[in-house]
């Protein structure tokens, strides 16, 4: 018997070049096409094709942020995609597998590393089961799970031969038959399917058709093949459906950009920080809300070093400059940001995290980077760095990092990371009434009486560690730039009390920010605000903490999350009373040493009570955040935890 549901976990896996990113984003669409709230996450291999991956698919009635292990229906296209995932289908799920990889034993499989051989073996050994897939298949059976086969040949040859497809052209439309296959046995609209492919497709009139097609027929195999009725999974009908937009984390970075009025921007490729310059290639020009139209000019450099310089030189123009970079990229620039630092350039550097150290896990993610981006590079020099939470941050944050570069006259990182990256999202169109462009204490020389034949006193001393700052090229504006301590004017000294001052001026700027940024841009405090039980984490663990805090009220325990936005300065005045009333303080983050937990002993002297990390390169999820709360609360738990998933 079918129930409605609010809350379904769609898994699609295959090889990667096989469309496992498109056949995601039809289903992503059809459902938001629906009413729903759709959450996307993606994982793959850093090769170009063959190796394995998948992509996960919330639908919701309500905005998620975050996947569960747990998923009620899973699509393979491959014996590998089986062996991995078989035994992550809930109970009352759905399998729809290859029917060619119905029988393969786990030992034949070259492809899958020894440790996940060597568990899959003891798992099944323990129930009794042969190490084949047939034996995961019994398991899903006997777990309460829906087990059907699907042939891919014989679609293909019905998508040949019904719709007149050529072989390659049934074979690039097996993703959307998958997705259809699978709306069919969720009783979803055929309608909203086909609604997910022009969506996916765009203008392209004959592909459309084609999938439209190919949505007909899947629909058709699975009336003939299968007993819906039978399968327990319905998802339920949506009375209203807002204009959502259907984003990624990268995309909403490329859009704040944007908005926050970004001119220039500078890449080297490296993934996952390509996919914001490759998004703003595609949008170089854009209509403005006054009728006009905008533009940003995108440079694809030679190197890492050449990007960060490249777009320096351009801020110092007065353009609104920014690159992006991940790990190794953002060490490549190290050089190229003391440079900007110690000539007080308002430069913005998006790092996205992933799993290092060197090339490391180039497309999983890590929480790996922040002490680097707080303290990296030598000498003493001024940086904000703040990182996103979500989507929407991502948005925000990218806009209000040009205002916080020009505003403090120097470097700012915005900090993300590869899940957040890769998300996936539907959410309510960003939200630009209050970004506020500020451009910081920009000199006027000429109107001062200056006409260009003294130097400007670029560098002068103040207060504030703020001096008027003039554009490349601007009438009296005359300043020497260099690598160098300086004078005022810019011209090079060793001179030990021009050194000093220079050094104090730089400083007094992180000060300052430290006393004008807003509390809440600094922190957000979620859940209940009286609980002693705290959760303290940054990036994108935020979804999993908030659907924690949830889960533990229905639970009767009561808990709050405070997320760190601004790392750097260090928001340790905010936090004071927060870490008084903290009983336990737990810390969470996607990294080996809990880098956040370092940086705020050292700037709180609060160190916390528990450490809860995963590092194997893959996001955390919500039963597994859960699962390390319930040890910490029944006193099982140690001063570390570690999350670990071999399926993954």
């Amino acid at each position: 018997m079918s129930t409605d549901r609010t809350d379904i976990a769609w898994r699609i896996g295959g090889p990667q070049g096989k469309g496992v990113d498109t056949a995601a984003g039809i289903f992503g669409r059809a459902c938001a096409a629906g009413g729903f709230h759709v959450f996307g996450r993606r994982e793959y291999y850093s090769n170009i094709m063959g190796r394995h991956s998948y992509f996960d698919v919330r639908v919701t009635g309500r905005p998620v942020g975050v996947h569960r292990d747990r998923v009620d229906l899973l699509v393979t296209f491959d014996t590998e995609t089986l062996v991995r995932h078989a035994v992550s289908v809930a109970p009352g799920g759905v399998l729809l597998h290859d029917a060619s990889a119905a029988d393969v034993a786990i030992d034949a499989m070259g492809f899958l590393d020894d440790p996940l051989q060597e568990e899959l073996a003891a798992y099944l050994a323990e129930r009794d089961l042969p190490p084949t897939t047939a034996g995961l298949l019994e398991d899903a059976r006997r777990r309460g799970v829906t087990v059907l086969p699907v042939s891919y040949g014989d679609l293909t040859e019905a998508l040949t031969h019904e719709l007149g497809a050529s072989r390659a052209s049934a074979d690039r439309m097996l993703n959307t038959v998958a997705v259809a296959l699978s709306a069919a046995l969720i009783k979803y609209d055929p309608d909203r399917v086909k609604r997910g492919v022009a969506l996916t497709f765009g203008d392209r009139s004959k592909l459309v058709e084609m999938n439209r097609q190919a949505v007909d027929l899947a629909y058709a195999h699975a009336r003939r093949s299968w007993d819906l009725d039978a399968v327990p999974l319905r998802l339920g009908v949506r009375p209203e459906r807002p204009r959502r937009l259907f984003v990624t984390g990268t995309q909403a970075v490329a859009m704040g950009k944007i908005a926050g009025g970004l001119a220039f921007q500078t890449y080297y490729p490296i993934s996952p920080a390509t996919d914001e310059s490759v998004y703003l290639e595609a949008h170089a020009t854009f209509p403005t809300t006054d009728g006009g139209q905008g533009s940003v000019l995108v440079w694809q450099t030679e190197d890492e070093l050449a990007a960060v310089t490249a777009a320096t030189g351009a801020a110092l123009t007065g353009a609104r400059s920014a690159t992006a970079t991940s790990g190794p990229g953002f060490s490549l620039m190290t050089e190229g940001i003391g440079w900007a630092g110690i000539n007080e350039v308002p430069l913005v550097v998006t790092v996205y995290q992933r799993g290092g150290p060197a090339t490391g896990l180039p497309t999983r993610t890590e929480q790996g980077d922040l002490q680097f981006a707080v303290h990296g590079g030598h000498g003493d020099f001024p940086r904000i760095v703040l990182a996103s939470g979500d989507v929407t941050e991502a948005f925000q944050d990218a806009a209000q990092a040009f205002s916080y570069a020009e505003r403090y006259q120097t470097v700012v990182i915005h900090l993300m990371d590869k899940a957040l990256a890769s998300t996936t999202l539907t959410t309510e169109p960003f939200d630009t009434s209050r970004l506020a462009i500020d451009r910081g204490l920009v000199a006027n020389p000429a109107s001062d009486g200056s006409n260009g034949t003294v130097s400007f006193p670029r560098f002068r001393p103040s207060e504030t560690g703020l001096s008027p700052r003039p554009y490349l090229g601007q009438p009296g504006g005359m300043h020497w730039l260099t690598g160098a301590e300086h004078t005022e004017l810019g011209r090079v000294t060793e001179d030990p009390i021009t050194r000093e001052q220079q050094v104090e001026k730089r400083l007094r700027k992180l000060q300052l920010a430290a006393r004008e940024i807003p509390a809440e841009e600094k922190l957000r405090l979620y859940g209940d605000a009286s609980a002693p039980l705290t959760l303290v984490s940054w990036g994108s663990n935020k979804a999993a903490i908030l659907e924690v805090l949830e889960r533990l009220a229905e639970e009767g325990v009561t808990a709050r999350h405070i997320q760190l936005r601004l790392l750097w300065p260090f928001p340790s005045a905010e936090l004071e009373p927060l870490l008084a009333t903290a009983r336990p303080l737990v810390a969470v983050e996607t990294n080996a040493t809990g880098q956040m937990a370092r940086l705020l002993r050292e700037q709180t002297g609060r160190a916390p009570d528990h450490l809860v990390l995963k590092y194997s390169g893959r996001p955390i999820s919500v039963e597994q955040l859960l699962d390390a709360l319930h040890q910490i609360l029944s006193g099982a738990a140690g001063p570390r935890l570690v999350i670990r998933n071999p399926y993954e």
